[in-house]
């Protein structure tokens, strides 16, 4: 029995990383949808979030199952409540994704009134927490947990520049409303991606060591 519970384990982390990875193509997808004003990719994001519900709510019945079932030991039930609150923000990250494609629609193909510099940064490095992110959790590794949260602050700086910089175009013409709150919705977006990471790895920490971070 104890190596079906083990094996059962493995197979419920693998569906997290699977999970995982789907997100992170779901984020390259829509900043390329933006980058290049791809409507039709960005439909295809918001159709592709109910993939990852389902991947949600697979993974929380084969953890309630485990619980049900197996009575995990402390550490265990650490692991099992840790990956329940994990997927709850990988598909808060997809539904971000979402709203960034939302965002691509209603722009409508029009140039932005900035280069979209800052942005795509953002999403870089959103995608390599989320991937160290992963890596830590499935490695347990508490030291690149660590790291990861210690990145929200670099994608923290870009949306302050960013903001900074939208609202004094904005002061200085009036007529860049609509661009600059499409903008500054998509470096919220971005931020809110970082912060649910974040999330991921102080979890990831709690289950390692019983600390919050």
């Amino acid at each position: 029995m104890r190596n079906v519970y083990v094996q059962e384990l493995k197979d419920v982390t693998s569906e997290v990383i699977q999970m995982a990875g789907l997100v992170q193509e779901m984020l390259k997808d829509v900043m390329h949808a933006l980058e290049n004003k791809d409507l039709d990719l960005a439909k295809k994001i918001i159709a592709s979030d109910d993939k990852i519900d389902k991947m949600e709510l697979d993974i929380e019945d084969h953890c309630i199952d485990l619980i049900a079932t197996q009575n995990p030991i402390a550490s265990d039930l650490r692991r099992i409540t840790t990956i329940l609150r994990m997927i709850t923000d990988l598909e808060r990250i997809a539904d971000h994704c979402v709203n960034i494609a939302k965002v691509v629609i209603a722009n409508n193909g029009r140039n932005f009134v900035k280069p979209l510099v800052d942005l795509p940064r953002m999403r870089v490095i959103c995608s390599e927490m989320i991937e160290e992110a992963i890596r830590s959790f499935t490695n347990e590794d508490v030291d690149l947990a660590r790291e990861v949260i210690k990145r929200d602050d670099e994608v923290d700086m870009i949306y302050e520049r960013i903001y900074l910089e939208l609202l004094a175009m904005l002061s200085e013409d009036s007529d860049l409303k609509d661009q600059v709150v499409l903008l500054l919705l998509i470096g919220r977006y971005l931020e809110r991606i970082a912060d649910h990471t974040t999330n991921i790895s102080e979890r990831t920490i709690y289950m390692m060591l019983g600390l919050r971070k």
